[in-house]
C-alpha cells in the first residue's frame, strides 16, 4: 500500500510539474507581454471575459491570470468593471484542460513529446518556449494516465475506500475536501482531474466526485486573494469578486446537485467525462448568470468593500 500511495504522489508531481511547464513555455513565448496584451484587450467586461477565458486556457492558471488582474487593477491599468470581466472568463478557461485530457490523445501526445523535446533542445532559442509548452503538455496526459492507474489500489484500500464512501453521500464534506485540495496544491484542474480518476473507477459517487470538482473551484480563490493583500481596494474587490462568484456559485449548486449531476451524465459517456462536464457546466452558467449583472456586480462589492475614507 506504502508503494502505491508513493506512486500517486509521484504521479500528482509529475502533473503539476508538467502543468507549470507548459504555463512556463506559454508565459516565456508572451516574453513578458502577457500583462500588456491581458489590459490592451479587456477594454470592456464583456471582452474581459473572453480575454480572461482565453488566457486561463492558455496558462491553466486562473488564479495566475486573476493575480495579473489584481495587479493591473492596482496600478490603475485596467477599470475594476473590465477586471471583473477577466475574472469571469477566467473560470471558464480553467475547464479546458479537464475536457482535453479526457480524450484519447495518445496520437497526438507523443509526437508533441518528440517535438516538444526537439524544440527544447534547438540552438535557436525562440523555439524553446514553444517546447516546452508542449512537452509540458504531454507530460499533463502521460502523467494523468499514471496518477488514475495509482489511484486504483489505493481507493480500494479499507480505509480510503470508507472515506471516499463518507465523502461521495455528503456533498458538503466532498467540496470542503476539493476546495482544500486545491488550496495545498493550488490548482484546481489536478484536483478536477483526480475527482475525474475516482469517478472513472467507481471509487467514488459522482455526485461526490462532481462536488469536489466543484469545491476546487473556491480552493483555487486563495491565489488572488494572497495577491490582493496590502493593495488599493479596486484590487481587493477583483479577489473578493473572485471568492463570492465561486463560493455563491457553489452553495448554490450543492442543494440541486443530484438533479445537475443526473443531466450532465445524460450527456456523457462515462462518468470521467461527466466530471470534466459538470465542471464546464457550472463555469459557464456562473459565468452567464453573473455577465448581465457585470456593472450591478461591480457596484455590490463597492459597498461590500468601500474605500477607506468612505468606511
Amino acid at each position: 500500500m506504502l508503494t502505491h500511495i508513493l506512486a500517486t504522489c509521484l504521479s500528482l508531481v509529475a502533473f503539476l510539474s508538467g502543468l507549470r511547464l507548459m504555463r512556463s513555455g506559454f508565459e516565456r513565448m508572451a516574453e513578458g507581454r502577457l500583462a500588456r496584451v491581458i489590459r490592451v484587450a479587456a477594454s470592456t467586461p464583456t471582452r474581459g471575459i473572453l480575454t480572461g477565458a482565453v488566457s486561463t486556457a492558455l496558462l491553466q492558471s486562473s488564479g495566475a491570470v486573476t493575480a495579473i488582474t489584481v495587479g493591473l487593477v492596482a496600478a490603475g491599468s485596467l477599470d475594476f468593471a473590465s477586471g471583473l470581466g477577466l475574472v469571469l472568463g477566467a473560470n471558464v478557461g480553467t475547464t479546458i484542460t479537464p475536457q482535453l485530457l479526457h480524450l484519447n490523445l495518445w496520437g497526438i501526445v507523443l509526437p508533441a513529446l518528440a517535438l516538444g523535446l526537439a524544440l527544447s533542445l534547438s540552438p535557436r532559442r525562440a523555439h524553446r518556449p514553444l517546447g516546452e509548452g508542449l512537452v509540458g503538455f504531454a507530460s499533463l496526459f502521460i502523467a494523468l494516465q499514471a496518477l488514475s492507474a495509482a489511484l486504483r489500489p489505493v481507493a480500494a484500500a479499507p480505509f480510503f475506500h470508507r472515506a471516499l464512501a463518507t465523502a461521495g453521500q455528503h456533498a458538503l464534506l466532498a467540496a470542503l475536501a476539493g476546495a482544500a485540495l486545491s488550496a495545498l496544491v493550488q490548482s484546481s484542474t489536478a484536483t478536477t482531474l483526480i475527482a475525474m480518476a475516482l469517478a472513472s473507477q467507481h471509487s467514488i459517487p459522482l455526485e461526490g466526485a462532481v462536488a469536489i470538482a466543484l469545491g476546487a473551484n473556491v480552493g483555487t480563490c486563495l491565489t488572488s486573494v494572497i495577491a490582493a493583500i496590502g493593495t488599493p481596494r479596486p484590487a481587493q474587490r477583483i479577489a473578493l469578486a473572485h471568492v463570492l462568484l465561486n463560493a455563491v456559485g457553489v452553495a448554490v449548486c450543492l442543494p440541486l446537485l443530484h438533479p445537475f449531476t443526473s443531466a450532465i451524465a445524460l450527456a456523457s459517456a462515462t462518468p470521467g467525462q461527466a466530471v470534466a462536464n459538470a465542471n464546464t457546466a457550472f463555469n459557464a452558467l456562473s459565468t452567464l448568470a453573473v455577465w448581465p449583472l457585470t456593472r450591478p456586480f461591480a457596484r455590490l462589492l463597492v459597498w461590500m468593500l468601500p474605500d477607506a475614507r468612505a468606511a
